[in-house]
């Protein structure tokens, strides 16, 4: 199931059944798990590590080096997960020293055409990134996150489960589960309920998603007095936990 014209490195580690098409490059110190295929004219640079049952279409860049001027060649790695799709140019950078070494991508996400991940980031499970969508450097998304077509995410922001950023949104600060953002700078719009509703959230979690988006973007507190309120509900209702959580961690500052 490889094609005579692929270049692959001496030392590069295949599973059982994967497929690896003509004129694709893959380097040295990749791991590439049982099942994943792989088009022609892809590129895969290592330390990599891909799990099983990824696909890999033509012109895809995976591994290379960091687009950093301080990256001076230091071992640094990219570590994938499972049943992931990577579309035609898009592209997939490892990590730097100055962020642990390494960029992490979950399982079961679509990258598509022209999407971009940057040195350092960490994409969660279930994500999406539409066409030309970039994540800059050091940038965290959790499970369940969209990006529309153009929309991009400034470096070392986060990006919490089940937001939805549209298309063209260009996100400078956090944004917190749940919530859907537009414009640019990105800015709070509404609930992701329709996504909510597609993972199997009732209409009870529903309102009361809704009801906690209000304290935090309708209700006039501040930042301490709705994060506050917001802890109490959370005793009660475990969908805001995610939300609460997220705050607390959150050190660039909420979109507004």
């Amino acid at each position: 199931m490889i094609d005579p014209r692929a270049v692959i490195a001496a030392d590069v580690e295949l599973g059982e059944g994967v497929e690896i098409g003509p004129f694709t490059v893959i380097g040295p110190g990749v791991r590439i798990g049982a099942g994943t295929r792989i088009g022609p004219h892809a590129v895969i640079h290592g330390p990599t590590t891909l799990g099983r049952d990824n696909r890999v279409f033509q012109f895809a860049s995976i591994g290379a080096d960091p687009q950093d001027r301080k990256y001076c060649g230091e071992p640094t790695r990219l570590e994938i997960g499972e049943r992931n799709v990577f579309r035609e140019f898009c592209s997939i950078n490892r990590g730097t020293a100055g962020g642990h070494g390494v960029t992490r991508i979950g399982d079961d996400c679509l990258f598509m055409a022209g999407a971009h991940v940057a040195h350092d980031c960490i994409v969660g499970n279930q994500c999406v990134l539409a066409n030309c969508t970039a994540l800059g450097g050091h940038v965290e998304l959790g499970d369940w996150v969209i990006l529309s077509g153009y929309s991009g995410v400034h470096q070392f922001c986060r990006v919490g489960v089940h937001a939805f950023l549209a298309n063209n949104a260009a996100v400078t600060q956090d944004v917190p589960p749940y919530v859907l953002v537009a414009g640019a700078p990105a800015a709070p719009r509404s609930v992701n309920s329709e996504g909510l509703k597609r993972r199997g959230f009732d209409a009870e979690q529903i309102t009361r998603i809704r009801h906690a988006y209000k304290l935090l973007y309708r209700s006039g507190l501040k930042l301490a007095a709705a994060t506050e309120r917001l802890t109490e509900l959370a005793t009660a209702q475990p969908e805001l936990r995610p939300l609460v959580e997220f705050i607390a961690r959150s050190e660039r500052g909420l979109v507004r």
